[in-house]
């Protein structure tokens, strides 16, 4: 069988080396491809290069080729992947550092608040091109997001192609392994439950063998806080070249803990981006003494990091060996861990194995509209996603996800229609505003900043 793999956005470093990674080392009888699309032609050129040395540097036989537009790329496609951050970094920057001006400070911007909401303004239209090109191009592809805001994405999908977009994140999975090591369990015993938005996400059962591990989880909390463990890595994140994390500890994460100690479940995937959920706890980017975005979870240094590996591939790519030594491998190799190649073997060989999707409820959660784009279990078989029945969920979860889930409509709305208004209102639903008159200056001012992605305003 011949697979042909695209990833549209293939700029996005992390994503693709990890999944290039995986590509190549994935086991298939049949012919592969794998084609990178990026309208930036410097990066595109660099990746080019860098997965030709990945390919070459091992027993693979699989094929590369790169495009600068979708279009060109997608026939025949039999997994589309979207990764696109329209802007790059520089508008992400400008999704962040404007809201600062009114006290409004976020660590990451990408999912909710003014810098999700500027996010999706001008990334709602792009990936609504790219999926129409799909439905004309490839309408039997697989097509998987893991483009941000996610939960906003997938839901103006659904509302604007027939298409089954299914999102990917590797929260859930990374939270399920931090609980795990936090009471020292094998992570391969491990089995759970959870629902909710993508980066609030709510762990409501997980066990180990059958066994549930909350009551060895409240023990180790109990301990810990009996021994006052005050680690000095709060808010620090991999690009901070000093931090050397140690054993987990409820002190990684400690608003996620207080949430856990409130309603019994526990966030997906944790403090950085689960605090951007409840900006009426941390006015002025209050947190633990910190401030959010600056001294916790650096956005600085998160784009600076993403800076250097944007960089390090460029020169890397300029390497005349088609053999690499084994430092330049590892390099090569890094990138965000992806669960893609797992999940296309699950869903082709028919494995069931779990994995966390973003995908519309229908039915799966009471009390939740069946159109709502919810992260949830999903088992991949040869039929496709069977996603796991949650049912009712405490009240004070389905509440918060209500009023989440109302923003995202708002901001789908807004994006697709280019009505201020509508931006604005998003603002309020969402909670990082106020107050009307402030959500209209700064609606105004970030859609001025990033006015050349914006041609629906």
């Amino acid at each position: 069988m011949k697979q042909k793999l695209v990833i549209v956005g293939a700029g996005s470093a992390m994503f693709t080396q990890g999944i290039v990674r995986d590509w190549v080392r994935a086991k298939s009888q049949g012919e592969r491809e794998l084609v990178l699309v990026d309208p930036d032609t410097e990066i595109l050129e660099a990746v080019e290069k860098l997965a030709r040395k990945v390919v070459q540097s091992s027993d693979t036989t699989l094929r590369v080729g790169a495009f600068e537009n979708a279009r060109a790329a997608l026939p025949g496609a039999t997994i589309v992947v979207c990764t696109i951050g329209v802007g790059g970094r520089r508008a992400w920057e400008r999704d962040v550092r404007i809201p600062r001006k009114y006290g409004i400070f976020q660590p990451v911007g990408d999912s909710v608040m003014p810098g999700g909401i500027s996010r999706a303004l001008r990334m709602i239209p792009a990936v609504l091109s790219i999926g129409q090109e799909v439905e004309e191009l490839c309408p039997n592809a697989r097509f998987f997001n893991y483009a941000n805001p996610m939960t906003a994405i997938v839901r103006a999908l659904n509302k604007s192609t027939r298409l089954e977009i299914v999102g990917l994140c590797s929260g859930v999975d990374e939270t399920l392994r931090y609980l795990a090591r936090y009471i020292d369990a094998p992570f391969e015993s491990v089995t759970a439950r959870w629902a909710g938005v993508n980066h609030l996400t709510w762990i409501l059962d997980i066990r180990a063998d059958g066994a549930s591990l909350w009551p060895q989880i409240r023990q180790k909390i109990a301990e810990e806080r009996r021994d006052a463990l005050r680690p000095n890595h709060l808010g620090r994140m991999f690009w901070d070249e000093e931090w050397q994390p140690s054993s987990a500890s409820i002190e990684d994460a400690p608003f996620s803990w207080e949430l856990f100690d409130e309603l019994e479940s526990f966030p997906a995937p944790m403090d950085r981006h689960v605090v951007e959920f409840f900006p009426e706890r941390f006015r002025d980017g209050r947190y633990f003494g910190k401030i959010l975005g600056q001294d916790a979870y650096s956005f600085d240094a998160c784009i600076a990091y993403g800076d250097q590996i944007y960089q390090q591939i460029v020169e890397l790519a300029k390497g005349t060996s088609d053999k690499q030594s084994e430092d330049e491998l590892a390099l090569l190799l890094q990138g965000e861990p992806s669960q893609l190649i797992e999940i296309i073997r699950s869903l082709e060989q028919d494995l069931r194995r779990w994995f966390s999707v973003n995908v519309p409820n229908r039915g799966a959660v009471d009390g939740l509209p069946d159109d709502a784009i919810l992260e949830l279990p999903g088992a991949a078989t040869v039929d496709g996603f069977c996603i796991a029945r949650i049912g009712e969920l405490p009240p004070a979860l389905t509440a918060l996800l209500l009023s989440r889930l109302a923003a995202v409509e708002a901001t789908v709305e807004a994006a697709m229609s280019g009505n201020r208004k509508l931006v604005a209102e998003a603002m309020i639903l969402d909670g990082g505003v106020s107050d009307y008159s402030t959500a209209v200056s700064l609606t105004d001012e970030l859609i001025k900043a990033q006015s050349e992605y914006l041609p629906q305003f």
